[in-house]
């Protein structure tokens, strides 16, 4: 599903929406990559308070992927480096659930606000090591048995 996100196209990551090319809409900004997927984690909350203490916290974490910050190069991309963009957008969702684990088990004080954005800050740096992990592993999609290692690590981690 496309949505309007702060007057920005995202598409939100679904297990039965892969992405195609026709989602890569940016433009390249240079020919050392075939391909770049821009995906992120965003996440809204709110609380109820008893007593002037927070009892309860609701919270919604998505996984977005921008089709205007996301490019490819035709002339060098194929179904595979394809796969391998997707799996970028998959591991997102890999620490969106991640960020809500954490979120579901932590003890909130009144300073929810920042203890969310603190928990937030090291989910986003977990999960940029992870990106780069897996790109530097994959040798970003042309080690294809490493590539195919990854498919199945992240597919369980979804599971």
């Amino acid at each position: 599903m496309n949505v309007p996100f702060q007057n920005e196209e995202v598409i939100l990551w679904y297990k039965s929406r892969k992405l195609t090319w026709k989602d890569f809409k940016g433009a390249p900004e240079n020919t050392r990559a075939a391909a770049v997927t821009a995906s992120g984690l965003t996440y809204e909350f709110s609380t109820t308070k008893k007593n002037n203490q927070v009892v309860d916290i609701d919270f919604t974490v998505s996984s977005h992927f921008y089709p205007s910050k996301s490019w490819y190069r035709p002339e060098v991309c194929d179904t595979v480096i394809l796969g391998h963009e997707q799996l970028h957008f998959d591991i997102t969702e890999v620490y969106a659930r991640k960020f809500i684990k954490l979120l579901k088990a932590k003890k909130f004080s009144n300073n929810v606000k920042n203890e969310v954005k603190q928990i937030y800050n090291t989910i986003n740096s977990e999960l940029n090591d992870f990106q780069n992990l897996y790109d530097s592993e994959t040798n970003f999609s042309r080690n294809r048995e490493a590539q195919l290692a990854w498919e199945l690590k992240v597919k369980k981690l979804l599971e």
